[in-house]
């Protein structure tokens, strides 16, 4: 088993009507994810909209989910600034998370070496473990391979990698040299399964959100050799990946929408994410109604 599991969704930040922060629906939906399939929780990562969240509010969100379940917690306290990090992983090691999820820094483009004190500054100032989030299409920086390699092979609470790049074979050369337990997380829902099969040991979603059964019977098919239910399973769900972020909607007004759909009020994103456009609530019901089809087939 995977030290955080092998299904965990990059959950979305509740907000009510007036924007705020509805901690009481993000400890009804932490819950909720969890009973329908979820392994684990990220908090305040990209889908969360932690660039739009204060540091009490973050903190705060740690606490809430940390109580509400009892799953492994990870904690998004990634910044492009690294004083702030620091700030908000004195703020999960309070709430009593379980790990920390730092992501590249994004905007200012640091060299290498600029990432390399970036990111070992901020594990070797906790005994949490961090997974690394490297996600160049939102940062603007991809982390060398070689990079990766020096961190995993030098900093040791540094022990996992939620992998959004891209780029599978690259990700299989990376696991081929990445020391022994150390654990690869897909970071795009379309290519978790082509992530198993060169030895990654599951998914941080998106999708998730509502197909976490399905992704938890395709990674464990998979991994009893059942490639062809894996692929079946895959495919069921190709219609949430094309659903779940997109240049009109990107993610996470598709998730929202959707969840509103199932009946959470999860309310809408904040600025500048958002508006909802025309007809994506109709989309989403869409989507549910073709994935309970396609399970009933």
């Amino acid at each position: 088993m995977a030290r955080f599991g092998a299904v965990l969704t990059a959950m979305i930040t509740p907000f009510d009507e007036r924007g705020e922060v509805d901690f009481d629906e993000v400890a009804a939906l932490a819950r909720w994810l969890v009973d329908n399939g979820n392994q684990g929780l990220v908090v305040a990562g990209t889908t969360g909209e932690s660039p739009t969240l204060s540091h009490d509010e973050q903190g705060r969100l740690f606490q809430v989910v940390r109580d509400a379940v009892s799953v492994p917690v990870i904690a998004g306290v990634g910044s492009n600034n690294t004083a702030e990090s620091l700030d908000l992983i004195e703020r999960a090691e309070a709430a009593g998370v379980d790990g920390l999820l730092i992501v590249t820094p994004y905007y200012n483009r640091p060299s290498q070496a600029g990432l390399l004190r970036h990111f070992t500054t901020l594990a070797e100032t906790s005994s949490l473990p961090v997974m690394l989030y490297d996600i160049p299409v939102r940062t603007g920086r991809k982390i060398d391979t070689a990079t990766l390699l020096e961190l995993a092979h030098g900093v040791p609470n540094i022990v996992a990698l939620k992998d959004a790049a891209g780029d599978p074979s690259e990700t299989a050369s990376f696991i081929a040299r990445a020391p022994s337990g150390f654990e690869v997380y897909s970071g795009d829902d379309s290519l978790t399964l082509p992530f198993l099969s060169v030895g990654a040991v599951g998914v941080v979603g998106v999708a998730t959100h509502w197909c976490a059964a399905d992704m938890v019977d395709m990674v464990e098919s998979f991994a009893k050799g059942d490639v062809e239910r894996a692929r079946l399973l895959n495919a069921r769900m190709i219609p949430s990946y094309d659903f779940e972020t997109g240049l009109v909607a990107p993610n996470p007004v598709p998730t929202k929408a959707l969840l509103r759909a199932i009946g959470r009020k999860v309310g809408e994103c904040r600025p500048p994410m958002g508006p909802t456009p025309e007809g994506l609530q109709d989309k989403a019901l869409q989507v549910l109604a073709d994935l309970e089809a396609a399970r009933r087939a």
